[in-house]
């Protein structure tokens, strides 16, 4: 196969790339995680509805999740506007 300049890849000189600094990047984590905040919230409340045996243990479990992926959304400044 034909190798041509314009496609090939030099890994001589790797180009750093800080994905953090991508926007298209930052939105697409801050909708993931935002996302999956509104998801552990409903069903943390799904929860507290429910008065199984080791609802208390899941809803505690969910609650430390929640909190830090509120945390990274505060540290990484992907805040949407809704709160966290």
């Amino acid at each position: 196969m034909e190798e041509h300049p314009h496609t090939a890849i030099d890994t001589d000189y790797p180009r750093p790339v800080k994905l953090d600094h991508h926007e298209s990047v930052r939105s697409h984590v801050r909708d993931q995680v935002s996302l999956e905040v509104d998801r552990l919230e409903r069903r943390i409340e799904t929860l507290r509805l429910t008065r199984g045996p080791h609802a208390a243990i899941i809803i505690s479990a969910y609650e430390r999740m929640l909190e830090r992926k509120r945390g990274f959304l505060l540290n990484w400044d992907l805040r949407d506007g809704s709160g966290y």
